[in-house]
């Protein structure tokens, strides 16, 4: 063991590159990695076919002039810029999913099947399918409405023929439909690759639209050469959120366990004993107060664009104040991300540790914290532990959200809220992570030293 440690150790190739080619070389991990990718590049190629009846400059303006659809964009995995049939993404998806999660400790039917284990969950897998559907059909009847409204822009409707009347609906249902579709498709595409290949999928299909928009970056980046010092501050405070979020992503504490129960075997009582630890994440709800912040933020000014039509009029005044007050240049908009972000963070932390249950279930096998009552002491002291984590977490999430706003100020660059884009930084490692965690699983299984020593 010390042999192959200090021969490892004294190797040029790094650890993780090493690790790399060892799992390229195992059959089944080469194929699983294939797969994955091939499945990656489908989705691009789903994300470059528009639906019917696109003006392409004016949807290019309204994205210039409307900072907040790149949010929407990045959870279509940037087939929203071009109003694809996987405009959508996994937007709905994720949205039914959070539903569903909120729903299930307070519906007994859902609280029931959440406790009988895969049978229960693949139900609620498909009551989450289910739901995607209606959803995917009002979101996506939305963002044409958004569009061939052409308020966004000043170059007119970005789409056209969209409303159910006056000889519109058969082509309104019709791109419906095959945007709704192509939602299904992703997220049947992303349970492939959860089976088949490396992470989940869904995230995967995330992850693949943010790194797509990694040439924009670097271009945008480029023409902002002449100010050298603002560019490699921006770059510094990239390097620096991500060595955060790689650190709150492994953070964790750790409550001790102790087992001790008799069992019967063979007409004897056997003593059993041993020792083990809770760990609880000090960052548990991930980038899902993110999604929920800024979707909700995203409501009043979208529809205030509705009744902007700069005539200077009563209504079109105060549509203009929500369209500034709710835009990424207002100091009102971050300071609201900031205080959302850390609500949200409170709220699923306690929704999904309640559906846990981890109490009930350490006194069912006999497992108790040292120095706490198992039962209703033991789960009020890890409610008391959960919630003074979650304050680093909450907290953390908060300032990550409003990073883009702080490298703002900074770097006086007035595009740095749509280069610095820290939600997809978090997305990225996080999926990143979890891909790393799982190979490195795989390669356990097989015997092989994998990434971490």
């Amino acid at each position: 063991m010390t042999t192959s440690t200090n021969q490892s150790s004294k190797s040029p190739i790094p650890a993780l590159f090493k690790a790399a080619v060892d799992a390229w070389g195992i059959p089944d991990l080469r194929y699983r990695i294939m797969f994955t990718l091939f499945i990656l590049v489908l989705f691009r190629f789903f994300a470059h076919v528009p639906v019917p009846g696109v003006d392409r400059d004016a949807l290019a303006a309204a994205f210039e002039a409307n900072p907040l659809l790149g949010f929407l964009d990045l959870f279509s995995g940037g087939a929203l810029r071009n109003l694809s049939i996987a405009a959508l993404g996994v937007y709905p998806y994720i949205t039914a999913s959070i539903i569903l999660q909120i729903l299930t400790p307070i519906i007994p039917t859902l609280k029931n099947l959440s406790q009988e284990g895969d049978a229960g969950r693949q139900a609620i897998n498909r009551y989450t399918h289910y739901l995607t559907v209606p959803l995917a059909f009002l979101q996506g009847y939305g963002q044409l409405n958004l569009f061939a409204g052409g308020f966004l822009s000043q170059s007119g409707s970005a789409i056209s023929g969209i409303g159910f009347g006056g000889g519109n609906t058969l082509n309104t249902i019709a791109i419906l439909t095959a945007m709704t579709a192509g939602t299904m498709l992703l997220v049947w595409m992303g349970e492939l690759v959860t089976e088949k290949g490396i992470g989940n999928g869904i995230s995967m299909i995330i992850f693949a639209g943010i790194v797509s928009t990694l040439p924009q970056v670097v271009g945008q980046l480029w023409l902002l050469r002449e100010q050298t010092f603002q560019v490699v501050m921006l770059i510094v405070i990239a390097i620096v959120i991500i060595y955060l979020i790689v650190y709150f992503a492994e953070a964790q504490r750790k409550i001790p366990v102790q087992y001790g129960r008799s069992v019967f075997r063979g007409g004897q009582m056997y003593r059993q004993s041993g020792a083990t630890n809770i760990p609880l994440r000090v960052n548990a709800a991930g980038m899902i107060p993110l999604i929920f912040a800024f979707s909700i933020l995203i409501f009043p000014s979208v529809v205030a664009s509705y009744f902007n039509d700069g005539s200077g009029s009563f209504i079109s005044n105060i549509a203009n104040f929500f369209q500034n007050s709710f835009g990424p240049t207002s100091s009102i908009y971050w300071i609201a991300v900031f205080l959302l972000v850390v609500i949200f963070t409170f709220f699923y932390t306690l929704v999904v540790h309640n559906q846990q249950n981890i109490a009930e279930n350490l006194q069912k096998n006999g497992g108790f914290v040292p120095g706490i009552r198992p039962g209703p002491p033991t789960k009020e002291f890890l409610m008391r532990v959960v919630l003074r984590i979650t304050w680093g977490g909450a907290l953390f999430l908060g300032f990550v959200a409003i990073i883009p706003f702080i490298a703002q100020l900074i770097t006086n660059l007035p595009n740095a809220t749509t280069i610095l884009q820290s939600t997809s930084l978090l997305i990225m490692v996080g999926v990143a992570l979890d891909t790393m965690r799982q190979l490195e699983s795989q390669l356990h299984m097989r015997n092989y030293e994998g990434f971490v020593k």
